[in-house]
């Protein structure tokens, strides 16, 4: 089975807790694009972890764990995330991590490029996390940056170095007249840190299809949501990847496969990080009540995360665009404070109301419909089937399958492995 686990809104959707709990029934997981600028935050028997660029699947000794073609990595940042989870007592070996030699490596002159351009747009800025993807994007079509496997030949390593480096002062410091990089810098940082997974840097194309023809099960792990792709998303307020369940194989290093199965994460209410339109946004007392009820802050970045109701138009796009054949509903019960529950039912721009998700200027001054539902009121984190939920919280649930056209498969109503329902 090649199952995608992927984000139906924004991002920050819980995907890390549901791969962590659904990477049970699975032989790998795949990450298969983005770099360290989001997190998935999981909780279980042996604590809580924040990963940002190792697949959620590393938290299980059982399950290999790919990093793909298409993601891109800050060694460094790597190097310290897994050193977390060693002191955590997590396992990472070889054979429980394989890098993709053909992923591209986040310099540290693509995080300092980034802050300078977002410097430079000063109130007009996207948003970015600072942590260099868009410029590592951006220099991969460009043909002009060091992959996983360079270092495996540090002989041509240096001179390959040396000409990026020159042709980046071009814009760091005739561009922004910034101090230049130097080259012997960046090679003795890739030494320091990248040479540390010199032993999990493999053929990641060789090992996949293997172990697809071996009859083993692969899960591929979405970073982001799909409002934030690249190209389906809120541009230009969006990643600088694709994050859409189409890209799985691609980004994974498999690209004649097909996924079989895909499972959109989505909240049972919105939240943002981050710039660009957010249509359903909720601001003061309601806002942060939600905000703070569900603990609405950023695993990468510590940001205060935008939040808002339930948004059926954004969530019909998303289920659409990822073709979900099922949805996860996370933290239903973070909305039991609540004695009537907001639902972003629909858009309005220019005094019509919208049937679909917008883009470009509609979607920048669309204004939202909020229409509200009984809630429970109670706490439902000990519920572990449908019908132990209180007739509220049930009518709520069925109520967004119907809005977005897609069944839920699985509710959670907590942060710890065990606290779900399994629907079918």
């Amino acid at each position: 089975m090649l199952t995608a686990i992927v984000g139906i809104n924004w991002g920050d959707e819980g995907k890390g807790r549901m791969v962590d709990l659904l990477s049970q029934q699975y032989d790998v997981v795949c990450r298969y694009q983005g770099g360290n600028n989001a997190g998935h935050t999981v909780v279980n028997e042996r604590g809580k972890f924040i990963l940002n660029l190792l697949p959620s699947g590393i938290l299980r000794d059982e399950t290999v764990n790919v990093m793909g073609v298409g993601m891109v990595i800050d060694v460094e940042h790597l190097y310290h995330e897994a050193q977390r989870l060693r002191d955590g007592g997590i396992t990472i070996t070889p054979e429980h991590l394989k890098i993709s030699d053909k992923a591209t490596i986040c310099m540290p002159y693509h995080k300092l490029l980034d802050e300078l351009e977002e410097d430079r747009l000063a109130d007009k800025k996207f948003g970015s996390t600072r942590r260099g993807i868009a410029p590592v994007y951006a220099d991969k079509f460009y043909k002009k940056t060091i992959r996983m496997g360079d270092l495996l030949t540090p002989e041509i390593l240096e001179e390959k170095l040396e000409g990026i480096v020159e042709w980046k002062n071009l814009t760091i410091a005739n561009g922004y007249g910034h101090e230049p990089i130097r080259a012997k810098d960046m090679l003795d940082w890739l030494m320091q840190y990248g040479m540390a997974f010199k032993d999990y840097i493999y053929d990641t194309t060789e090992y996949l299809n293997g172990a697809i023809a071996a009859g083993k099960n692969v899960m591929f792990e979405a970073q982001l949501g799909a409002l934030r792709d690249i190209d389906y998303g809120i541009f230009p307020y969006t990643s600088s990847s694709s994050n859409i369940s189409a890209y799985a194989p691609i980004g994974a290093g498999i690209p004649g496969k097909k996924i079989e199965k895909t499972v959109g994460i989505i909240k049972a209410y919105s939240s943002c990080v981050g710039e660009g339109p957010f249509t359903c946004e909720l601001f003061g007392e309601e806002g942060d009540r939600l905000r703070e009820a569900g603990n609405e802050y950023g695993a990468a970045t510590g940001r205060p995360r935008r939040v808002g109701g339930f948004d059926v138009i954004a969530s019909r796009y998303g289920v659409e665009t990822q073709g979900a054949t099922s949805l996860a509903l996370t933290k239903l019960d973070v909305l039991s404070y609540l004695k009537k529950i907001p639902v972003c039912v629909g858009y309005e721009y220019n005094g019509e109301r919208l049937s679909r998700f917008p883009t470009g200027k509609a979607l920048a001054q669309a204004t939202p419909v909020y229409e509200y539902m009984d809630g429970w009121n109670c706490d439902i984190s000990a519920c572990r089937t449908f019908s132990d939920l209180p007739a509220a919280a049930q009518n709520y649930v069925r109520y967004i399958e119907n809005a977005v056209g897609c069944p839920v498969e699985y509710v959670s109503v907590g942060a710890e492995r065990d606290a779900y329902i399994k629907m079918f």
